[in-house]
């Protein structure tokens, strides 16, 4: 029997009725990062494995559980992209970006690979907007990006949501932290997950991170990283908690929020949805990572950055209600009836898309009830009507597919006639007169 293939588990087809919720989302993140002055980067589909196994960090769960590696033809080591950041990175560096003017702005939206439990809205292969400020310590970046993911969210209707923040400090002072958590998880080592007694000597930090219902009521009790901050973070977090209550966005300080990457230094923080008690409603969420940069070879270059994916968003703006019209697929149909009509509907047809005129040709030798139902089915504005008797007299009828409403025009005319009634004033078609049935 013949094998019936489909999507690979965790992967999605995305269908055109589907389209418009993407292209309303790359739209948003491109005009909004305009305005923030950033610039567009694009990297490649795969990098070294060891690029993210040394910049995520081997005890995350990108690296231990999700990368999808594999070994090419010519026996690097690879791996599909996990995640942008350290391939944005990785980009700074090997292009010189530390020459240029200071901070870097860069976005990109890209494909997405991790082999994680799929579930709704959470793919094996997804797509990040993904942003990153790489070249400056102030406080008030962090706030600009955490308001440039806002205002992406609020121009694509989504409202109920909130920036849960958060602040691991520093690596030096996060030390004396870390073996005070040590502390107190110790005594309870035998009631953690198998991932999290691994981590607790080689990532205590992870534990705050867990997810795993036999971690979680040891996580409450736990000591709160924000609240032992060094003086410097600690004014570092205030200014960007100001920084945010200047512009009215809505946010609570998390103490236990730590991020699942190990790069991360100073600001945290997640955007969730204030309603939504699933377990993996984050939407978008980033932080700053001072020290990623240094860990890739490069010298001590502050950055800050935050991933928002694509399937996520649509989630939230349909449970805000957001609907997008498909809209006309098409402008204008061309109804074809009879041998002496087919070249000439073909060159018509190449003469409106010249003029910016999207155009679809009905199917040869099917009836004109046929193709009209097409003509429906495509959303077209507009039917071109072309027949024996309008060859001839070098016309064409022209038929507004709402109203019903037709006009017989030159066909020299017809072009210019279709384009003023599809960018302007439809009624315009109607000045030539005459009727043809359908």
């Amino acid at each position: 029997m013949t094998q019936r293939f489909q999507a690979p588990r965790g992967t999605q087809d995305v269908l055109p009725a589907m389209q418009p919720y993407w292209k309303a989302i790359t739209t948003a993140a491109e005009e909004v990062t305009r305005l923030y002055g950033f610039q567009r980067i694009d990297t490649p589909v795969f990098e070294y494995a060891a690029l993210f196994e040394k910049g995520s960090g081997d005890t995350t769960d990108v690296v231990e559980k999700e990368m999808y590696v594999f070994e090419d033809r010519g026996g690097e080591h690879l791996a599909l992209t996990p995640e942008g950041t350290p391939a944005i990175c990785r980009a700074y560096l090997e292009h010189g970006m530390a020459s240029w003017p200071q901070p870097v702005r860069l976005f990109t939206t890209h494909p997405m690979f991790r082999y994680d439990r799929p579930q709704k809205g959470r793919y094996r292969q997804h797509t990040q907007v993904d942003c990153e400020i790489l070249g400056s310590p102030d406080p008030l970046v962090d706030a600009e990006v955490i308001e440039l993911l806002w205002r992406i969210y609020e121009r694509l209707g989504i409202r109920n949501v909130v920036v849960r923040l958060g602040s691991i400090d520093d690596p030096e002072p996060r030390r004396t932290y870390v073996e005070r958590l040590k502390d107190y998880y110790r005594p309870h080592l035998d009631q953690l997950s198998p991932d999290s007694q691994r981590r607790f000597e080689r990532n205590p930090l992870r534990l705050l991170d867990s997810k795993d219902e036999r971690d979680l009521p040891l996580k409450e009790g736990a000591p709160k990283p924000v609240e032992t901050l060094s003086a410097p973070a600690q004014e570092h977090h205030d200014m960007v908690c100001k920084a945010l209550e200047a512009v009215g966005i809505n946010y609570i300080v998390d103490p236990l929020l730590v991020r699942g990457l190990d790069y991360y230094n100073r600001t945290v923080f997640e955007i969730t949805p204030l309603d939504d008690e699933r377990a993996q409603s984050t939407i978008g969420a980033g932080g700053r990572y001072d020290g990623l940069i240094e860990i890739l070879g490069g010298p001590p270059t502050p950055a800050v950055g935050f991933g928002s994916g694509i399937e996520r968003i649509i989630l939230e703006m349909q449970r805000n209600g957001v609907e997008l019209p498909a809209g006309h697929r098409i402008d204008a149909f061309i109804v074809h009836m009879s041998p002496s009509a087919h070249a000439v509907a073909f060159r018509l047809g190449g003469e409106l898309r010249a003029a910016g005129i999207a155009t679809q040709l009905g199917e040869s030798g099917r009836s004109m009830k046929s193709q009209m139902r097409s003509a429906n089915a495509a959303s077209a504005r507009l039917a071109i009507i072309l027949g024996e008797d309008e060859v001839a007299a070098g016309t064409a009828v022209v038929k507004r597919l709402d109203t019903g409403e037709q006009a017989t025009i030159q066909m020299a005319d017809v072009v210019a006639q279709v384009q003023e009634a599809v960018s302007a004033d439809p009624d315009a078609i109607l000045q030539g007169g005459g009727s043809r049935d359908s």
